[in-house]
């Protein structure tokens, strides 16, 4: 029995994973953010999108000049 908690005292005491622990669980955390920040962002463009296509779609492109015009 001592020796099982002489050997918890020392895992106690041993903090060299911890930094690993901590640095895992703020990169998930991070990531996670950044997919709800990213899924936020995809539902709100999805309007904006279709507007700038429509506006696209009907806009006529000049393929040359008018006589006369110059750069």
């Amino acid at each position: 029995m001592i020796k099982f908690l002489q050997a918890l005292r020392n895992m106690r005491k041993d903090d060299d994973g911890a930094v690993t622990v901590d640095w895992v669980v703020l990169t998930a955390a991070v990531v996670s953010f950044g997919m709800l920040v990213g899924a936020v962002i995809w539902g709100q463009t999805g309007g904006l999108s279709k507007t700038i296509a429509d506006y696209l779609g009907t806009t006529e492109v000049a393929t040359t000049f008018a006589a006369g015009e110059s750069l």
